[in-house]
């Protein structure tokens, strides 16, 4: 009992830099002092990261980070709930903000709060349940990968072959698809042309070698 009282004691002196422990190593908030105080949770020869991820979540990153630059976030990254709905739920039929919500139903999301829609607190508050249900199926460190590039689209968007999946798509078309004005078509067609080729087999050459005829 008395060394669970010291270790107590410890805990509660304000931290400092210059703390160390018994071992002299450097002590850090919430971990312990020494091996007889440790406690659930505590790590003796790892420093826990205290410092959450910051970023910053929108359902449209690319505009938005447009219009608040980066001396105004301090160059926190974005997510952008759009991109990642691609790629997390690509079999949705659409992938706006307020779609996602008729389409998903999120659990907890309030329907009074979040409208009316195209609004600045109602909308934080949508793509708010996006994003939560999105870093339960996905990493951090994707969402924040895919929102750095175009669109990955699930399906051509417009023209003869809209609605059409990109596998089902001839290799003829892609080639014209990538040459598309919208960045998130060419990003799109491209992916599948990188894929087409990664997965053809490599032709291995059979060496020349006449055959033996015997009449």
């Amino acid at each position: 009992m008395g060394g669970r009282r010291r270790a107590r004691r410890t805990f509660r002196q304000p931290w400092s830099p210059n703390l160390t422990r018994h071992d002299g190593h450097p002590s850090y908030p919430g971990q312990p002092s020494c091996r007889r105080a440790i406690l659930e949770g505590h790590s003796i020869d790892r420093s826990p990261s205290t410092r959450p991820h910051q970023c910053l979540g929108s359902s449209s990153s690319s505009f938005r980070a447009k219009v608040l630059y980066a001396r105004f976030t301090g160059g926190t990254p974005w997510i952008c709930t759009w991109k990642c709905a691609l790629r997390v739920w690509p079999r949705l039929p659409r992938f706006s903000n307020q779609m996602l919500r008729y389409q998903r139903m999120p659990t907890g999301l309030v329907h009074e709060i979040g409208l009316p829609a195209h609004r600045a607190m109602p909308d934080a508050y949508v793509t708010a349940h996006h994003l939560r249900d999105m870093l339960n199926e996905t990493s951090l460190d994707d969402c924040l990968a895919w929102s750095n590039e175009p669109g990955l689209l699930p399906r051509v968007p417009a023209g003869a072959d809209r609605g059409k999946p990109w596998d089902r798509i001839s290799t003829e078309t892609l080639n014209v698809l990538i040459a598309d004005r919208d960045v998130d078509v060419r990003f799109s067609a491209q992916t599948e042309l990188t894929r087409r080729h990664e997965d053809k087999p490599s032709q291995i050459a059979e060496p020349a070698q006449g055959t033996l005829g015997f009449e």
